[in-house]
């Protein structure tokens, strides 16, 4: 079983926090990173243009940049689907074009890495083989999508990808609820579930909050969220030292 990681940031997000994800990741998978216009360079990891290998977001953001004019973004960052779109795009592609593996971890940039974790771990408490993907579930609150695993043996997992792409490529995310990514990964694997009875697994615990500190995943790694989080470098929540 071969696991792919997958992330993506912008220079700007790379000086701000995302310098702490490559000093700490440890884990035992190969690292995919997703950039917007820039030169980083690692011998171990793979850096890929997110712009140039998906057209289709760069023109997506080009559509849609000026929707938030006059929108505080921080009150009303759940109608920001341009913030967001890029790790859709990203996650999409690995998922679509990344065929030599069995396993995909898309994770935000804003975490910190503690623990190795190996293949038998994710086996032991992410994948699932009955399962398109596994989840933080937070219950009537959308999904925490800091963290997401996709079974790329799972007969649904590749339409699943096509579905979210496309929900963005025709821009209807705008005619739902809300726009950010993690309302949109919720909608698209609830459709999945209602009319295809896909299988998939809740990681959380159906409750509000910091969801991935309380979960087997908070033992192994932090994830930063939030901009007091991510100032500090670490969360009041975070279990592992």
């Amino acid at each position: 079983m071969k696991i792919l990681v997958v992330t993506t940031f912008n220079d700007k997000l790379y000086k701000e926090y995302a310098h702490r994800f490559l000093e700490t990741y440890n884990w035992s998978f190969d690292l995919n990173v997703y950039l917007e216009n820039s030169n980083l360079w690692h011998p171990k990891h793979k850096y890929l243009d997110l712009l140039k290998e998906v057209p289709e977001c760069l023109q997506f953001v080009e559509r849609n940049k000026n929707r938030m004019n006059g929108k505080n973004a921080i009150e009303k960052y759940w109608q920001d689907g341009v913030r967001f779109c890029y790790k859709v795009y990203s996650y999409t592609h690995a998922i679509l074009n990344c065929k030599d593996y069995d396993g995909i971890i898309g994770i935000d940039a804003d975490s910190v890495f503690y623990k190795t974790i190996d293949v038998e771990w994710i086996k032991q408490h992410i994948h699932r083989d009955d399962c398109m993907m596994s989840y933080l579930g937070r219950g009537n609150q959308y999904s925490e999508t800091g963290f997401l695993y996709w079974n790329l043996n799972h007969k649904d997992t590749k339409d699943y990808a096509r579905v979210m792409k496309d929900l963005y490529n025709t821009d209807h995310i705008y005619n739902l609820k809300e726009q950010h990514d993690s309302f949109i990964w919720d909608y698209a694997r609830k459709k999945f579930e209602d009319e295809r009875r896909t299988k998939n697994h809740n990681l959380g615990d159906n409750r509000p909050g910091h969801v991935q500190a309380r979960s087997i995943l908070g033992t192994v790694y932090d994830h930063t969220k939030g901009p007091k989080r991510k100032e500090k470098g670490r969360s009041p929540e975070a279990r592992v030292k």
